[in-house]
């Protein structure tokens, strides 16, 4: 990994758990759709997230949950809050992670988030898009509540703009008039396919649920070749 230094450019939050940071490199890199990065702490405190943005953007979008004062995502959070005041920069490792879009395949893709998993997957799909990429890909992002989902009014933009996407949005508490599916992801997911034999599957959220998807997806023919995300390095 290469250590590049960045400036700030945005440090606002979403919603009251979850912040948009904007960073500008001051010199160009390479990365692939889904990788990540490390922000450097210190020495040796470098903690990553995931690469929002497509590889041909100008600037490098982050998503950090962060809703507890003085955790592990808040300190960076507010390191970014100090370094944006101070017309500071920041050191940045890239690139990590092996869960990168295979941008040659031309299989049919699942791609799931959840939380702050979505913004593994929009650099995914923004980089589909750019491409010009027309393989059938269906997104399932899952979340607590509604407002929890941040960025859905970008994921209906996709499926409204590109007839090969289909964004399924899937929240465990919902309203009255909510346009989506009330359920657990996991379940939700069993339950609208038969068989995951024949996807490229992308994956992001907690370590917990990724590792419960992965046991899901074996009893419904997932190819494990075909299954991919950051997480499984760590939860073996």
């Amino acid at each position: 990994m290469n250590t590049i230094s960045c400036t700030i450019e945005k440090v606002a939050p979403f919603n009251d758990a979850v912040f948009q940071v904007i960073l500008k490199p001051t010199v160009a890199f390479d990365f692939k759709a889904g990788q990540y990065l490390c922000v450097v702490m210190g020495e040796k405190d470098k903690r990553p997230f995931s690469i929002a943005s497509a590889p041909d953007s100008q600037a490098i979008e982050l998503h950090i949950g962060a809703a507890v004062s003085e955790s592990y995502p808040m300190q960076v959070v507010e390191r970014l809050k100090d370094c944006l005041a101070n017309n500071g920069t920041i050191d940045i490792e890239v690139p990590g992670g092996d869960a990168h879009l295979r941008h040659d395949s031309v299989r049919p893709r699942l791609l799931i988030a959840g939380g702050t998993g979505f913004s593994y997957i929009k650099s995914i799909v923004e980089h589909q898009i750019a491409l010009g990429q027309t393989i059938e890909t269906t997104l399932y992002w899952g979340c607590r509540t509604t407002d929890a989902m941040y960025y859905q009014a970008i994921a209906r933009e996709w499926h409204d703009a590109h007839p090969w996407l289909h964004f399924v949005p899937v929240v465990e508490e919902a309203p009255a008039d909510w346009n989506g599916k009330q359920a657990n992801l996991l379940e939700q997911i069993k339950a609208d396919f038969v068989s995951l034999n024949g996807y490229d599957i992308y994956i992001a959220g907690r370590f917990d649920m990724v590792g419960a998807a992965r046991e899901v997806f074996r009893s419904i023919g997932v190819e494990e070749d075909h299954l991919y995300g950051d997480a499984f390095a760590f939860i073996k």
